[in-house]
C-alpha cells in the first residue's frame, strides 16, 4: 500500500516540479512530504511488515474526512478512506521569534486524502474524466494511460490534484486526492514579496496588488460558475414566462448542445434559444440535470451523478457511445427515468428525439422536488384534487406525479408552468420556455430553492 502510494506521489511531485513556479509553492512541498515515510508504520511487524495496530473492519472507513472538506470535490462512490494528512499552518512570524501556540484562526496550507476502491483504474479514471468537466473545473492535466496517472484540475480558488494507481495485491485502486485553496481571505497578508506568485506562475491567480494596497484583506471576489450563454431572443418568451426563463438561463443550464460535443469551461456566444419550439426528451433531461446540480452546487447528496461511460445501457437506444449517456444513464440509476433498473421491465427505450409530453415533464420533475416516495394516485383522487376535466387520458404511471404535485401548492409545476386551467392536455408537447420555466424552482413548498434566490446568493456583497 505504502509504495503504491509513494509511487503516485512521486508522478505527481515529478508533474509538480516541471511546471512553472511549482517546485516553490506550499502546494508541491505538501507532495514532498507525502513522499516521506509514513510515521504510523515505523512500529510494524519485522516479519509481516503490517502495522501492530489491529486491522480495520473491511468497506469501513479508517480515516474521517476534516469538518472543511470541500464539497465540491467529487468523491469517487465506492472508494474507502484510509488517511487524512494536512500540512502545517501558515505562519507569519518572523523565524527570530518564538513560535506562538496555533489559534482556532490557523488554517490547513494543504490537505491529502488516501482512498482505496476493488474497482478497476480504468473505471475510477471514467469517473472523473465526466464528473470534472461537468461539475466546472478546468482540467489542465490527465492520466496518460489506463493503470496509473493523474488528474490535476481548479475551480474558484481550489486547486486539485487526482492520482491514480492501479494496486495488485489487494486487486483494486489507490486513489489520491490532494487540494489546497489559493485565497485566504482571512490570513494575513503575507509582507515577504520575495514569494508573492508572478503572472506565468502556477499560484497566479489574479494581478498583483500595488504596495500601497497591501493592507487590504478583502479577496477579490470570484465568478462561481462560467459565464453564461447570451440568448439574443429571449423577448419572444410568453410574458407570463419571461422572468422565470431569464433567471434559469442566467444559472448557465440551458445547454443547446450535449455536453460532449462541447469544450468544458468554453462558454456558448451570444445565441438563440427559440423558447416557443418543441422540446425533445434528450433536451430536458440534459437541462434537468444540470439544473438539479446547479441549485444544489453545495448539497452534493442532493446531486445527480452522472453515469460511468463504462456502465451497462438501460435503454437499447442510449448506447454508451450517446452525447447524453451520462445524463440520461445517471437518471436511470437513480431512479427517476423508469427502466429495467427501476424494476419496470418494459421500459426497454428511452426515445430521446421524442418530444417532450406535460405529463412525462412532471414525472421526471415532480420526483426530484419532493425527494421522497410519491403518494398511491387514481384518476378520481387526481380529479377531486385539480378538477382537470381530462384526467382520463392521463397515463396511469404518471397519476402519482400529477397528484403528488398538487400538494406543492403555488409552486406546483403545473400552476408555475401551465397556469390556471382545467385541462392538462397531458400529450401536448412542451416548448422549450415551459421546460425552462419549471426548472426554476426544486424542492417542496416552503423548502425549496428558486434560480432568484441562487442569482441573489451568488450577487457579490457590499
Amino acid at each position: 500500500m505504502l509504495l503504491h502510494r509513494r509511487i503516485i506521489l512521486g508522478i505527481g511531485l515529478l508533474v509538480c516540479v516541471t511546471a512553472s513556479g511549482c517546485a516553490n509553492s506550499s502546494f508541491g512541498k505538501a507532495v514532498e512530504r507525502s513522499i516521506a515515510p509514513d510515521p504510523r508504520l515505523v512500529s510494524s511487524s519485522p516479519i509481516s511488515g503490517q502495522p501492530n495496530n489491529p486491522p480495520s473492519s473491511p468497506g469501513v472507513p479508517i480515516a474521517q474526512l476534516p469538518a472543511d472538506f470541500p464539497g465540491e470535490i467529487p468523491l469517487y462512490p465506492r472508494a474507502i478512506l484510509q488517511t487524512v494528512t494536512q500540512a502545517p499552518a501558515v505562519s507569519n512570524t518572523p523565524s527570530s521569534q518564538p513560535t506562538p501556540t496555533p489559534t482556532t484562526d490557523t488554517k490547513p496550507i494543504d490537505t491529502e486524502t488516501v482512498w482505496t476502491t476493488s474497482d478497476t483504474s480504468s473505471r475510477v479514471q471514467s469517473f472523473y474524466n465526466q464528473r470534472l468537466p461537468a461539475e466546472g473545473w478546468q482540467v489542465s492535466a490527465k492520466p496518460a494511460d489506463d493503470l496509473s496517472g493523474i488528474f490535476t484540475a481548479s475551480r474558484s480558488d481550489l486547486q486539485l490534484t487526482i492520482a491514480i494507481q492501479q494496486d495488485s495485491m489487494p486487486k483494486g485502486t489507490v486513489l489520491t486526492i490532494a487540494y489546497k485553496r489559493t485565497s485566504e481571505g482571512n490570513q494575513p497578508p503575507d509582507t515577504n514579496t520575495t514569494n508573492v506568485p508572478k503572472p506565468g506562475d502556477r499560484d497566479f491567480i489574479g494581478p498583483v496588488m500595488p504596495s500601497n494596497t497591501a493592507q487590504q484583506t478583502t479577496p477579490t471576489p470570484q465568478s462561481p460558475t462560467p459565464t453564461p450563454p447570451t440568448f439574443t431572443d429571449l423577448d419572444k418568451t410568453p410574458p407570463a414566462l419571461r422572468t422565470a426563463v431569464k433567471e434559469v438561463a442566467d444559472l448557465g443550464v440551458l445547454s443547446l448542445q450535449p455536453a460532449a460535443s462541447t469544450k468544458p469551461n468554453v462558454p456558448q456566444s451570444a445565441t438563440a434559444l427559440e423558447p416557443n419550439r418543441l422540446m425533445s426528451r434528450r433536451e430536458y433531461v440534459r437541462w434537468l440535470v444540470a439544473a438539479n446540480n446547479r441549485m444544489h452546487r453545495d448539497r452534493t447528496t442532493q446531486q445527480i451523478r452522472l453515469a460511468l461511460e463504462t456502465a451497462q445501457p438501460a435503454f437499447r437506444d442510449v448506447p454508451r457511445q450517446d452525447p447524453d449517456f451520462a445524463v440520461i444513464q445517471g437518471l436511470a440509476e437513480a431512479g427517476i427515468l423508469p427502466s429495467s433498473l427501476s424494476g419496470d421491465t418494459n421500459a426497454v427505450m428511452f426515445r430521446p428525439n421524442t418530444l417532450l409530453t406535460r405529463e412525462i415533464l412532471l414525472t421526471w420533475k415532480v420526483p426530484l422536488d419532493s425527494r421522497q416516495s410519491l403518494p398511491t394516485a387514481n384518476f378520481e383522487a387526481v380529479k377531486q384534487t385539480w378538477g382537470f376535466q381530462d384526467v382520463n387520458r392521463i397515463d396511469p404511471r404518471a397519476l402519482r406525479a400529477v397528484l403528488a404535485d398538487f400538494q406543492n401548492s403555488d409552486q406546483a409545476n403545473i400552476r408555475r408552468v401551465f397556469g390556471y386551467t382545467t385541462l392538462l392536455q397531458p400529450k401536448k408537447a412542451v416548448t422549450r420556455a415551459e421546460a425552462a420555466a419549471s426548472l426554476w424552482y426544486f424542492g417542496s413548498q416552503g423548502d425549496g430553492l428558486s434560480a432568484h434566490d441562487v442569482l441573489q446568493e451568488e450577487q457579490p456583497s457590499g
